[in-house]
């Protein structure tokens, strides 16, 4: 088969799935090694981008999926009749941040860091398939442990985790204490 076949029978399978596809899973269905894929999916990739297509290739983390550019995500909108989701919140904001940096954590790990209640927050998240529960953790009570989905990774145009921004650097109390001291 030329590449141009592959890339296309890769096009065809991606678009017929919808959701993300392990590239592991493509390679196996192609029968073809998974750099192999990964360099077809740059070649579709470079594709969209050269035609300045209405979709674009997204590659998460060890996962394929064709979207829509987010330039006409409106004209989509309209056409599925969509509701426009509500934006996130502050606090919303800050759930996700303490998620994405320490997964899997425990509700409680996040209201012990935000110092108030999360319970609606984690609610509306995982309702809107941003996190999801991990599973429970071996301790009395067995809590949940949260971690952030592949949509997130989406919502965020993010290929991993790996791709969040690092954290600043706490001062050392010394320095916090002189700080304060010169003001």
């Amino acid at each position: 088969m030329t590449d141009t076949n592959n890339i296309n029978i890769l096009e065809a399978l991606l678009f017929s799935c919808g959701e993300p596809v392990e590239i592991e899973r493509i390679a196996d269905v192609m029968e073809l090694d998974e750099s192999v894929i990964i360099a077809l999916a740059e070649a579709l990739g470079e594709k969209y981008e050269q035609n300045k297509s209405g979709i674009k290739l997204l590659r998460l983390d060890n996962k394929l999926q064709l979207c829509t550019r987010a330039e006409y995500f409106e004209y989509v909108r309209k056409m599925l009749e969509l509701k426009r989701n509500s934006p996130l919140s502050q606090a919303a904001f800050e759930v996700l941040a303490v998620i994405a940096y320490n997964q899997p954590v425990t509700k409680s790990f996040i209201e012990q860091v935000r110092g108030v209640d999360c319970s609606g927050v984690i609610y509306s998240l995982c309702e809107k398939g941003l996190i999801e529960d991990k599973g429970r953790l071996e301790l009395p009570g067995r809590p949940l442990v949260y971690g952030t989905t592949d949509n997130f990774l989406r919502c965020f145009s993010m290929r991993s985790l790996g791709d969040l921004p690092e954290l600043p650097k706490e001062e050392p109390e010394q320095e916090k204490e002189e700080n304060q001291s010169e003001v």
